[in-house]
């Protein structure tokens, strides 16, 4: 079950980023499923989500991880891609990275290690990375989806919970 905690908010509401390559797979996914399930439980917290890398800034998702989102009656219309750098570091309550190579990107660009976690930290399922659908078929895209679902409801729960100033 959960290992992780998340730190406390630093202001009034709680800002989560979610953070994956190029901002158009695993991060949009998890931006809109996470925004949908605070919104349906009333809280106050903001979601975004950004790429280490910059070269998809200002598109829409990848095509596939929108017909995905759609098909699970998700509104993936919204998105624009956008690269996260070391002014954001400090603007989130909390920075999760989709995979183990965006944990350490994060640390470098200096996110205090205190609100930087692994987003399966939170999987009922287990630990790990998020694997990149990009280059893979169809099935790929709705394994990552069920494995956002899951651990968004667990976030959301401890979300729920954070303590607020």
């Amino acid at each position: 079950m959960t290992t992780a905690a998340l730190p406390p908010a630093q202001g009034p509401g709680y800002r989560v980023a979610v953070v994956c390559l190029g901002n158009i797979c695993r991060s949009p996914v998890a931006d809109v499923v996470l925004n949908d399930r605070v919104a349906t439980a009333g809280l106050d917290v903001t979601v975004d989500s950004y790429g280490t890398g910059g070269w998809h800034v200002g598109e829409p998702m990848d095509r596939r991880s929108a017909a995905t989102l759609t098909a699970a009656g998700y509104d993936a219309s919204r998105h624009r891609a956008q690269q996260f750098r070391g002014a954001h570091a400090s603007a989130y309550d909390v920075v999760l990275a989709m995979d183990s190579s965006h944990h350490d990107e994060l640390r470098a660009l200096g996110v205090p290690e205190e609100r930087l976690l692994m987003f399966r930290a939170f999987d009922p399922e287990g630990e790990g990375d998020v694997p990149d659908p990009y280059y893979g078929g169809p099935q790929g895209f709705d394994d990552v989806l069920a494995m956002i679902e899951r651990t968004a409801d667990v976030l959301v729960k401890e979300l729920a919970g954070v303590p607020q100033p």
